[in-house]
């Protein structure tokens, strides 16, 4: 690190009292910093500088100073180094998303207007009334003044994540943050919602003549429903001329947030890929519509249900025109560490991505690639016929949400500190709109079901080829000729291989009733129709034929994971075997391990 005090020496006039001052921002610095560190609650400057601009400003000074002075190679050494650092980073080293559930906000949203205008309840309000009340107080001239007092806990806690916000954007930097993610965003309400709260703290404003919006709101688009009725949402929000002004104000882009985990478990994973490649297309057209630049976030994971897979393949499989040179999304659980922690395989990954991004913008040059018309036809039906199967098994099958609790470790994955939301919703509540997207991915991962990934594939393909036989030879083309499809069919040759039913056939073991262990059956059955249809579709004998390396991989990992299972296996049968708490505690570090030893060997599990 660039020395300062030792550098004074090489400063000469008129730079040095400009210099002398800036010492002097820089001990107050590190006296706020260490502070904060030590817990002090004194009071102490926040920042001495204004921003990451102003710190620039005078390591620029000594910069230009020193060569000025004939005294480059001091310039170019470790000030250089920390230029570019401040340059790159600023204060904030990266940009913070905040995420918060929508029905969160709306209730905060309907204590406050309590305070706001008493004879209006918003909580009864039909949307269009809902949305103009929510633009009536945000267009409003002044501050307006909410006491904590009447509000609740988390309305409090809510209002608070505004407020710490609108402070660090001061302290440290107008790019500490980056997008205000509404989870389950169903509404265009929804949005405006946290527009009404970001009006509040003074991160959005109207002063009469200009709008100044701070917050980057990204509505999320979770379940399959949700990703049917985006398009209406935005339609709703662009022509809303307060929300078009805020976002005119913020620099006319838009980011919208896909999510894949949340649609998968809802309509299974041909409905989820399908309409995610719907939903991006009309999100897309109704943007530039508007003349507004849109910015698709996928919220991807790390298994193949939640949009897992190769970076680059996966790029490429964007519906045409909707890469615009830039892409946003995810790195979740252990791919982090897999992907990044090494410099050499961090490279490779980045390396990948813009390549990826680079070929998936070509349309920017050019007209985009066309797909074939009959393609997305065909898709639709497949998706159709898929969602068909998955939900008559997650929904019409007795007995299959006891078969899941019960023949995989989910309850045991609850008791691990991971994550950064508990396992469930609700605790007592056994239902699908209960347990999260993560630990139903991570529970059929543990137990080599991987069914998320792949479960109504088979029915779907064998349901086309007895209608028309023709439309298996399309199904082919498809593979061939189409990036979508093809990195969907790759993904499940993974997720196939990953899986054991024989494995799972022991998890089944656990269930506690016949009714849920009939499940197995059902499971087994459609895995092998799966199987065989993927490797007709894809013209293979065996799966990952075409990529020998990852399918040397995966062969080299199965002696060491196996076993692994079967001791899994006995730790949750004799777990909860018992309710003596002393004899729970006795199998607990030896079950923890299985889990995070399967989890290794799997590699993409949640």
């Amino acid at each position: 690190m660039f020395n300062g005090t030792a550098a004074q020496q090489y400063i000469r006039e008129p730079y040095r009292r400009r210099v002398a001052l800036m010492m002097a921002r820089l001990e107050a610095n590190l006296v706020h910093v260490r502070g904060r560190i030590k817990g002090e609650k004194k009071e102490a400057p926040l920042l001495a500088y204004a921003d990451a601009r102003s710190f620039l400003e005078d390591l620029y000074l000594i910069r230009d100073s020193l060569i000025s002075h004939g005294d480059r190679t001091i310039a170019d050494g470790a000030l250089q180094d920390l230029i570019r650092l401040v340059e790159s980073f600023g204060f904030h080293l990266l940009q913070l998303d905040i995420r918060q559930e929508s029905t969160v906000h709306t209730m905060t949203v309907a204590e406050i207007l309590r305070q706001l205008d008493p004879d209006f309840d918003y909580l009864k309000a039909d949307e269009d009334t809902r949305m103009q009340e929510l633009c009536k107080w945000v267009s409003r001239h002044g501050d307006l003044y909410v006491s904590d007092l009447p509000l609740t806990e988390d309305a409090r806690k809510t209002l608070d994540v505004f407020r710490r916000v609108a402070r660090l954007r001061k302290e440290v930097g107008a790019e500490t943050f980056g997008a205000y993610v509404i989870s389950m965003t169903h509404t265009a309400t929804h949005v405006m919602e946290v527009m009404f709260l970001g009006r509040l703290v003074g991160l959005v404003s109207n002063n009469g003549k200009e709008w100044n919006c701070q917050l980057s709101v990204s509505p999320l688009f979770e379940t399959v429903e949700d990703l049917k009725h985006s398009e209406g949402v935005l339609q709703t929000l662009f022509s809303n001329p307060v929300y078009r002004a805020l976002l005119k104000s913020s620099g006319d882009i838009q980011e919208v947030m896909l999510g894949y985990s949340d649609s998968c478990k809802d309509g299974g994973i041909l409905a989820s890929q399908w309409n995610l490649y719907r939903a991006q297309l009309s999100i897309i057209g109704i943007a530039q519509s508007y003349g507004i630049e849109c910015r698709l976030f996928h919220g991807r994971g790390g298994t193949v249900g939640r949009g897992g897979g190769p970076t680059h393949e996966a790029i490429l499989s964007q519906p045409p025109g909707t890469v615009h040179g830039q892409i946003k999304f995810t790195e979740q659980g252990e791919m982090l560490y897999y992907r990044y922690s090494n410099p050499e395989t961090a490279a490779y990954e980045i390396g990948m991505g813009a390549t990826g991004l680079i070929k998936a913008s070509c349309g920017l040059l050019g007209a985009p690639r066309q797909t074939d018309i009959r393609f997305p036809e065909m898709m639709a039906r497949l998706a159709e016929a898929g969602e068909a199967t998955y939900r008559k098994l997650t929904e019409s099958t007795p007995g299959f949400l006891d078969y899941f609790y019960e023949a995989t470790p989910v309850r045991e994955i609850g008791m691990m500190n991971i994550g950064s939301r508990p396992s469930h919703r609700k605790k007592s509540d056994r239902s699908m709109s209960s347990v999260r997207a993560i630990p139903w991915v991570f529970g059929w991962a543990q137990s080599r079901h991987t069914l998320p990934a792949w479960y109504g594939i088979g029915s779907a393909i064998d349901a086309l080829s007895k209608d028309n036989p023709q439309n298996l030879q399309l199904l082919k083309e498809m593979y061939r000729e189409w990036p979508f499809f093809r990195a969907l069919i790759s993904n499940v040759q993974m997720a196939l291989t990953k899986a054991d039913m024989q494995i799972a056939a022991e998890y089944a073991e656990l269930a506690e009733t016949d009714v849920a262990k009939s499940v197995y059956k059902v499971i087994a059955a459609e895995f092998a129709s799966t199987l065989s249809g993927v490797l007709e579709v894809a013209g293979l004998k065996s799966p990952l034929e075409e990529t020998p390396t990852l399918a040397l991989s995966l062969s080299r990992r199965k002696p060491y994971l196996d076993p692994l299972n079967h001791i899994q296996v006995r730790l949750i049968r004799r777990t909860r075997a018992t309710a003596d708490e002393k004899e729970q505690e006795r199998w607990y570090m030896s079950m923890m391990r299985s889990i995070n030893a399967i989890a290794s060997g799997m590699r993409n599990t949640g």
